[in-house]
């Protein structure tokens, strides 16, 4: 892309496949999830990191990451020294940095927001529902080494042990802005806890009279990120980070 002075940038996480950075970068999987690529065209520099044991990153959570807390810390200070790097370079402005992801890259997305106030506005899809709604609260799914163990080993997969939802993860990224693509029909993120969320999380922006900089999407489809939605993420984007 023929950029003119600095532009917008954008961190972009890849959802659980093997070929990791490869698909949001357009050079595999399914193409509704081709977003660095298609952001890259609009003018946004985009970098996309593999998230610890996908694409070209082996990583032994047991060994390596031992002093992690979690998997998911791993990589949500991986992508904390991604923004980093973005900040760093002649062609980015600083103030304009944004964070889009899929599934895991979704939640992830959420995650590193909440750590990183860099991140001014965040696309999660198909990222989230409330630990209740989540496979009617078995929590299975989130456990494994790579991800939050802790879940399991100290909180017994028990929705109601767990000290956070993500009720507390949107509040935290409060008063940036979240633009969310949640499926009427997807089988991991129950719509129905997405729903509860974004109405609880509305209340936190109502605090600093900013609800609608939560903007929810609920597209007749199941975990995906249908083409109509993205296209209006992509423009939320370009609005928010002018």
């Amino acid at each position: 892309h023929d950029l003119k002075g600095k532009a917008a940038a954008m961190l972009c996480l890849h959802q659980t496949t093997g070929i990791g950075k490869g698909e949001p970068a357009g050079l595999g999987g399914k193409p509704t999830l081709h977003y660095a690529h298609e952001l890259a065209e609009r003018g946004f520099v985009c970098i996309v990191p593999d998230y610890p044991s996908f694409g070209d990153y082996p990583y032994d959570f047991k060994t390596q990451g031992k002093h992690y807390a979690s998997g998911s810390m791993k990589a949500i200070w991986n992508n904390i020294r991604a923004v980093d790097l973005l900040v760093s370079l002649p062609q980015v402005d600083s103030d304009r940095i944004g964070c889009i992801g899929h599934s895991l890259g979704g939640h992830n997305s959420l995650f590193t927001a909440a750590f990183d106030q860099r991140l001014k506005a965040v696309v999660t899809s198909c990222g989230f529902t409330a630990f209740h709604h989540y496979y009617e609260g078995k929590l299975a799914g989130w456990t494994s080494d790579r991800y939050m163990p802790r879940i399991r080993d100290l909180y017994e997969n028990d929705p109601d042990q767990v000290p956070f939802d993500f009720y507390e993860v949107l509040a935290a990224i409060c008063p940036r802005s979240i633009f969310i693509n949640a499926p009427l029909h997807d089988s991991n993120f129950d719509v129905t806890g997405v729903r509860k969320v974004v109405e609880e999380v509305g209340k936190a922006y109502d605090l600093v009279s900013l609800r609608e900089n939560v903007v929810a999407k609920y597209p007749d489809s199941a975990h995906d990120f249908p083409d109509a939605v993205r296209q209006e993420a992509y423009a939320w984007l370009k609005s928010e980070l002018k």
